[in-house]
Formats: C-alpha cells, sequence, structure tokens
C-alpha cells in the first residue's frame, strides 16, 4: 500500500474513533426539540437509504438505494458498487466494468436483476455491470453471506439489482435529466471530437389504488478518446516450457525479453440506449402480479491507430537468435531480476508496424419477467418466470504497413517510452508489404439465452420457536454459443504504396512514444490498400464455434425462527440442493483433421446455510453465518473445442476447453458487528473466512488421449486455499459537531489475506484473481439544503486480472488511487443541477505480466470524464 494511502487511513481511522467516541456525549446533552420534518436527498438521501436497508436484513449485505426513479448517486451502476466495503471494479475504456468482492474475481461474483439470473454477453458468466443504465435502477444489493433461498451460484457475493416497482414507489411522477460529458483525453486528437451527451426520461403512475406501471428510458453518447501503451508478454522458458530464450549476458541464466510492443490510440464512439418497463396489479392485499424487463444495447465504434514495435520477432530473441542483435555495437540492455526492462537496438533489422484499425461492437440485452405473489392464510406462494437474451457481435479490420528504422530503444519501467530513428509514421513512406497482409478478424458472435422458472413459498407458524418454513425448486436452461469467421487479405499486386494524402502523422502529449499514423477515410484506404474486404476468403475457424448447454434444478428448504437468548435472536436454517446437466457441443482437431464432438457431465451439491442475529441492544446487532457455496464454471471454459498436434510428431500437445469441469466449491463463515448509532450512521466491522477446496484455473498437464500422453494447456479444477478479511465501515453525519452538521463521511477499508494462487506462472503463481490485500474509500460530503458536494477518494492494492475475454490471460493490475468529485444544486423541488468530475487526478491504469512489475502489461491513460446534467422532477 502507497504511504499516501496508509497516511490517509490511519488519520480517517483516528478520526472515526474519535467520532465514535463522542457521538454518545453529544446524544446525552442534546435537549428534544420540536423541529420540522427535514428531507433529505441526495448522496446523503441514498446513504440513509442503503442503511436502512441493511440494518433489516437477515445476512451480511450492502446495500444502495434511490427513493427517485433515476437518481441513483454515481453515474454508472458499475461506480456505485465499486464504493461499497470490500468492493473494487475493473476499468474498460476508462469506465467501471466488472466487480470484484472480498478478493473474489468477476467468475465468482452472481449477478441477478429483480432476483433473477441473467444471461450475459462475455463468453463466460461475467457481468459487465455498465450495461445497465443507472438511470433505471432503484437499487443494489451486496449480499456477502449466504442462504438456502439464493440462487447458488456467488462464492464471493451475489450482486442484485432492483427496478421499480410502481405501487410501492412514492418519488415524482416525472423525471427527465440531460446534459453533456466530455472525456479531456481527447481534445488533442485529430478528427475527433470529446463531447458526448446523456438523456434520461422516466414516469412512474399508478390507476386507482392497485394498478401501477413504469417507464424509463435512457441514451448516453461516451466520447472517450485515449492512448495506451502496451507490452506482448516475455519469452520466458522458466515459466513456459513452449518458449525458448536465450542467455544475453554470459552469466549462465536465461532472459526473459519481450516479444515486442505497441502503442494505440483509442477513437471510442459508444452509443448506450436503455428501456426499462413495469407493470403491476394489486387487486387486494392477498393478490400481487408485476411485470418488468429491461433492454438495454451498446454500440460501439472504435478508430483504433496502432504502432506495433518488433513484429518480425528480433525483440523476443527466439532460441538465442538476437543474441547479436541485443550486443552488437550502439546496442544496450538493462536487466531487472533477468528480465529486460530497457534495451536499445542499433542495426537490428527491427520492424515497425502501423495498423489502421476500425473496431465496430454491438451488444445487446434483453431482461423479463413475471411474479406472481399470494397470501392465503398462514400460506405465501409466489410464482416467477423469467426469460433473459444477450448477443454481442464484433469485428475487428485493419490495414498494415511496416517500415525498418535503423534504431529502436525502449524502456518499460515507470511510465514506459518506445523511440526509434527516424519518423516511422511519415505518410509519404507507406507500403502495404504481401507479408503482412490486411486482417479481418470477425464477425464474431456470442449469443446467451436463459429461461428460469421458480416456486417459493412460505408456511408462517405461531406460538413456537420456529417463525416459518420456507421452501422453493428453481428450474433454468441456459444455452451459450460463439462462433468467428477471421481471414487475411493480400495487398493488390502482392504490395502497394498507401496513398499519403489519406494519411497523416501525429503525437500524443501522455505517451513518450514516435508518431502514429492515422487516416482522413478508412473505408478509402481499405479500398487504396486491399480493393476492399473480400468475405469469400473468411475462414470458418472451427474450434471457435461452439455450444454449452446447461439444465439447472434446484430446491431449497429453509427454517426461520425467533428466540431470546438474553437477548432477542433471529435467524435461519436451511439446506440448497443443485443438480447440474451440461452438454457441450463442437469440434476437436488432431493435425489437420476436424471432427465434431460432444461431451455430457453433470453434478449435484449440497450446500447447508445457517445464519444468526442478535440484537444486542436497539442499535446494535451482531449477525453471523455459515454456508456451503459454489459458483458454476464458466461457460466458455466448458467447451469442447479441442486442438491436438499430430500423433505421429511429437512432442505430443495440444489445448481446449474442459467440458467436464466441477464448480468452484467453499465453506465460508461470515460475522458482523454493526452499531446504527444514529438514523444516518453506522460503524461496523465484519470478518470472513472461506475455504476453498476447488478452484479452476489454467495449468499445463498430461492427458492420456486415444492411448496417447498429450501435454495439455487447459483449464482444470485443482487445489483451493483458504481466503480471511477484515471490512470496517464508518458513516456519519457530523451531528455531535457543533457548527459542523451538514458535513459527513462515508468510509470502508478491507483488508484480505489468502493463500489461494491461480496455477500460473510456473514457480511464481499469481494471486487468486481479484486478491487485494487493501481497499479503501472515503467519501467526505457537505449537504445544507439544496446544495450537496462530495470528494471521493478511491484506493486498493494490487490485484491479479483477466484483461479481455481469454481466461487464461492472467496479469496483475498496479495499485490505483482515484479521486472523484460531485456537486449538485436543487434549484427548487422540480430543477436540480448536478456537476460531476471523474478520476480528478487523471490516474493511468498500468498491467503488469507473469507476476512480475518489470513485465510491462498496458498502460492505459483513460483522463478524466466531466458530467453536467439538468434534471426535471414533477
Amino acid at each position: 500500500m502507497g504511504r499516501a494511502a496508509i497516511r490517509l487511513l490511519g488519520g480517517c481511522s483516528a478520526m472515526a474513533l474519535a467520532m465514535v467516541a463522542a457521538a454518545p456525549a453529544f446524544a446525552q446533552t442534546e435537549e428534544p426539540a420540536a423541529v420540522d420534518e427535514v428531507v433529505i436527498t441526495g448522496i446523503r438521501g441514498s446513504l440513509r437509504e442503503g442503511l436502512a436497508v441493511k440494518r433489516e436484513a437477515d445476512k451480511v449485505v450492502e446495500a444502495i438505494s434511490a427513493d427517485d426513479i433515476g437518481q441513483m448517486p454515481n453515474v454508472t451502476i458499475a461506480e456505485s458498487i465499486a464504493r461499497l466495503p470490500g468492493v473494487n471494479a475493473t476499468r474498460d475504456r476508462g469506465n467501471d466494468s466488472q466487480a470484484v468482492v472480498r478478493g473474489l474475481g468477476p467468475r465468482l461474483v452472481l449477478g441477478t436483476i429483480n432476483g433473477r439470473e441473467v444471461a450475459t454477453s462475455e463468453p463466460d458468466r461475467n457481468v459487465r455491470w455498465e450495461i445497465y443504465p443507472s438511470e433505471v435502477v432503484s437499487g443494489v444489493q451486496v449480499y456477502k453471506s449466504q442462504s438456502a433461498d439464493l440462487i447458488a451460484g456467488g462464492v464471493a457475493a451475489t450482486i442484485n439489482i432492483s427496478t421499480v416497482s410502481p405501487l410501492d414507489y412514492r418519488g415524482p411522477a416525472f423525471v427527465l435529466s440531460a446534459g453533456p460529458v466530455y472525456y479531456d483525453k481527447g481534445k488533442d486528437l485529430p478528427d475527433y471530437d470529446p463531447w458526448g451527451y446523456r438523456l434520461s426520461g422516466s414516469h412512474v403512475g399508478t390507476i386507482g389504488d392497485s394498478f401501477g406501471y413504469a417507464l424509463g428510458i435512457s441514451a448516453q453518447k461516451q466520447k472517450n478518446g485515449y492512448a495506451s501503451l502496451q507490452g506482448w508478454g516475455y519469452n520466458d522458458s522458466t515459466i513456459r516450457p513452449g518458449d525458448n530464450s536465450g542467455d544475453l549476458n554470459g552469466d549462465g541464466r536465461l532472459d526473459a525479453t519481450p516479444w515486442g510492443a505497441q502503442t494505440e490510440v483509442k477513437r471510442l464512439d459508444q452509443d448506450r440506449l436503455g428501456v426499462m418497463g413495469a407493470i403491476e396489479w394489486r387487486p387486494s392485499n392477498d393478490f400481487r402480479l408485476k411485470v418488468d424487463a429491461l433492454y438495454s444495447v451498446i454500440d460501439i465504434q472504435e478508430g483504433q491507430d496502432q504502432t506495433w514495435f518488433g513484429n518480425n520477432g528480433v525483440t523476443g530473441n527466439w532460441g538465442n537468435g538476437s543474441f547479436g542483435a541485443y550486443n552488437g555495437a550502439g546496442s544496450s540492455y538493462v536487466l531487472v531480476n533477468d528480465t529486460v526492462v530497457a534495451a536499445t537496438l542499433n542495426n537490428a533489422f527491427t520492424s515497425v508496424t502501423n495498423v489502421i484499425a476500425q473496431y465496430d461492437e454491438k451488444k445487446t440485452l434483453f431482461v423479463t419477467g413475471a411474479n406472481a405473489a399470494w397470501t392465503l392464510g398462514a400460506w405465501d406462494l409466489k410464482f416467477d418466470l423469467s426469460y433473459s437474451k444477450a448477443e454481442r457481435e464484433n469485428t475487428w479490420q485493419a490495414v498494415v504497413s511496416e517500415v525498418y528504422p535503423n534504431t529502436l530503444s525502449f524502456d518499460f519501467r515507470g511510465k514506459p517510452s518506445v523511440s526509434v530513428s527516424s519518423n516511422t509514421a511519415d505518410p509519404t513512406i507507406q507500403f502495404a508489404p504481401g507479408y503482412r497482409p490486411g486482417i479481418h478478424d470477425g464477425p464474431e458472435n456470442l449469443e446467451d439465452e436463459l429461461a428460469a422458472l421458480a416456486f417459493d413459498g412460505s408456511r408462517a407458524i405461531d406460538g413456537s420457536f420456529l417463525t416459518s418454513v420456507d421452501f422453493g425448486l428453481r428450474l433454468s436452461d441456459r444455452t451459450k454459443n460463439h462462433s468467428r469467421l477471421n481471414w487475411n487479405q493480400p495487398p493488390l499486386g502482392g504490395g502497394v504504396a498507401l496513398p499519403a494524402d489519406l494519411l497523416y502523422a501525429y503525437e500524443v502529449d501522455d505517451l513518450d512514444v514516435p508518431a502514429l499514423l492515422g487516416t482522413r477515410n478508412f473505408r478509402a484506404l481499405v479500398q487504396a490498400a486491399y480493393g476492399g474486404f473480400d468475405r469469400s476468403l473468411a475462414f470458418d475457424n472451427p474450434l471457435q464455434r461452439w455450444e454449452v448447454e446447461e439444465s439447472n434444478l434446484e430446491g431449497y428448504v429453509k427454517l426461520d425462527f425467533k428466540a431470546d437468548w438474553g437477548v432477542p435472536v433471529s435467524g435461519n436454517v436451511g439446506v440448497r440442493v443443485v443438480h447440474v446437466e451440461t452438454t457441450s457441443k463442437g469440434n476437436q482437431q488432431i493435425g489437420a483433421v476436424v471432427t465434431p464432438a460432444s461431451v455430457d457431465h453433470d453434478y449435484t451439491e449440497v450446500l447447508p446455510s445457517g445464519s444468526l442475529n442478535f440484537e444486542l441492544s436497539e442499535d446494535s446487532v451482531l449477525r453471523l453465518g455459515l454456508a456451503r457455496v459454489i459458483a458454476r464454471p464458466p461457460l466458455d471454459e466448458m467447451r469442447v473445442s479441442r486442438n491436438l498436434s499430430d500423433p505421429l510428431v511429437p512432442p505430443l500437445t495440444g489445448s481446449d476447453g474442459n467440458p467436464r469441469l466441477d464448480p468452484f466449491k467453499a465453506t465460508q463463515l461470515d460475522v458482523s458487528y454493526e452499531w446504527y448509532f444514529h438514523e444516518e450512521a453506522l460503524a461496523a466491522v465484519s470478518a470472513y473466512y472461506k475455504d476453498v477446496d476447488s478452484h479452476i484455473g489454467y495449468l499445463q498437464q498430461n492427458v492420456l488421449i486415444d492411448g496417447n500422453n498429450y501435454l495439455i494447456t487447459g483449464p482444470f479444477n485443482g487445489e483451493g486455499g483458504t481466503i480471511k478479511g477484515v471490512e470496517l465501515t464508518f458513516q456519519t453525519p457530523f451531528f455531535f459537531i457543533p457548527g459542523l452538521q451538514d458535513f459527513g463521511i462515508y468510509s470502508n477499508y478491507a483488508y484480505v489475506d489468502s493463500d489461494l494462487k491461480e496455477f500460473s506462472p510456473i514457480g511464481n503463481p499469481l494471486d487468486a484473481t481479484g486478491l487485494a490485500e487493501h481497499t479503501a474509500t472515503v467519501d467526505v460530503y457537505y449537504n445544507n439544503g439544496p446544495f450537496e458536494v462530495r470528494l471521493g477518494y478511491k484506493y486498493h492494492s494490487p490485484f491479479t486480472v483477466i484483461y479481455g475475454w481469454n481466461g487464461s490471460e492472467l496479469q496483475t493490475l498496479e495499485e490505483e488511487t482515484t479521486f472523484d468529485l460531485s456537486t449538485s444544486w436543487q434549484v427548487n423541488e422540480r430543477i436540480g443541477l448536478r456537476l460531476q468530475v471523474n478520476n480528478l487526478t487523471d490516474e493511468a491504469l498500468r498491467i503488469y505480466r507473469d507476476n512480475d512489475p518489470n513485465r510491462l502489461g498496458r498502460y492505459d491513460t483513460y483522463g478524466r470524464r466531466i458530467l453536467f446534467d439538468v434534471t426535471f422532477k414533477f
């Protein structure tokens, strides 16, 4: 943890202790007085509503809430979730995206909407939370402890998004918001406008007392242009047997060398549309019917200017073949722990490849469900029918030219840099050679469908230690399929000079790198280089065509009880039984022969759970939870696709998915003490222990296939480990400090310790995905009548991430410290203004490879996001 972060945490902890100690004293001297009711809104109001949800829960839960639809405290759901105790988020294109909870990554977080599991546009099961518009969400709950009535799947946590229930809504009937969004990193990019917008509107109404309806719509244009420098990984035989590294300095040890690197400027143009609708009918107190739906679409068009350094393999030093390049006249290099972190290669024939590309992606999500609830005397019965479908289609097209400067230099330490000895982006020297064809990757298509039927029942019991018996069944069917086309497009005439009038060179201020090459007309450039992309050349990759079907049957019984053991006690004990059947369909390739393949698999898990809640006083509660939990395997890692080398040509190697994967499994204990010393205040400490006995990761294993022993690289069930942690939460307005009653603080700190490891790299495995040892959030706010301001701080220590769609691409996200600022002014009861600045200090994202900070993965400069909007309520 950085020294500044430690100092800040120490100061906040001391201040928190002083405030907690002082609070009772001020409360005791406070004289009762008749006061007018004060309506608290904005961030402070959302914090108070979240506390009410947490206090009334029967398990360990964190909550975000908003009385008014469309008034969540952050611009995106992911940003709101990431401010909760023990929660982090990974950034993609500058936005918070996937959630990490209690040291476990997105694969172990179950996402639901209104309590329903949903399809996702990711190849695994991960939820990208930014696809859910915050404008149509009324609340979020993060369940950290488990009970039998929750859907199985959240080893880390279950995150549930709630949409509005029209008959329970008490806010304004109409809410309209509009305003511009500005990303400052795009301001200096040629032919790019960094201004976008956000628009939203919602209406909630009733017809009589028994029928309600809600409709919400949001639209957003995001224009985020930014620069990035990315490393391609390292040639290192000591951790990857398939590599072939050499000894550069003659000390008898192998030296890891970079395969290459690339600079990139992205010109993001993203449009998002979200629509939510709900109808609710309650003809009596004994019956309720609600039907709701959500549709979200994200359309990305992204221009990409890239420069590849070392694409011809010189920097990688395969088999020590570049020994002369690294040790020749005018060349030099710097080794740190046998890794080349900086070098100058002189007269080494190192290539510089200019790539002008266009990336297009469209993601859609449709979620709908109907829920009917009856009360028949002592019986409560619920039926829920749901359906969701997610789709993604993406295509990457690239025009490629190549030049060869005399000298290439790079330094990947700190803020990385690259330089060359000539202007490699000169528009007049660009040539598309026959050996560097154009690239058309896609369309890549992914489709995920999930249908579920659930029944829940409850029977109240009077005059007994037991208060109710709850039970239920859930049946779901899910199918995820994937396909991908790609091809290389040869240049016209076997090689062609690119028209200089279609090109321009430019520099970026955020990186110390050579000028990049851009185009004024991508389509015209494609025509000039290749005569267009010829789809008849497309290759339908059989190993990329797969389908996984999953049928899930779950049933549970839960007993709820209340007692007086010196203090009031409530709790539950129950068991959930899960039976899963999967069928994986695809292809396997042995040598050049491709054949269809299909594998069936099933498993059954018995998941007991129990919880106790001790009401130690009117203001404090102690919670205990014990449960057996699972997370089902990532669906893409269960694909049957397999690629094996020719069995007659050793060594026998291969790569595949694993359709016989069993789930992640763990036994967890949760303890939480919560003191609500004011209606807006909480001091809490939570501790947890997870014994993970089955973990899924990528490794190499010898597998006997058709009598032949292959060394297979793929996902396998392996040994687990333990995770233990502590979370501290302190939030309060300063009601006990004269003159500061309008100020307040929301803060939390989480510490995680674990011996759970991934399976690579060999000899120095990474910590489990998502495991950040330290996480801290501090929000200081001022709320006085119509005016509110919040300064937010967020810190996390380094943790392992899967960056991209390939679960084997494990890297480490370095520590980050970010600050956000939010201000609002309620002009009158109908009109409000809001200004938010995200990433105030322009914190860059830095990732490293192979569990070694000396090995650059990527360095992204996202910049600041500035939002201003006006809200009308009536």
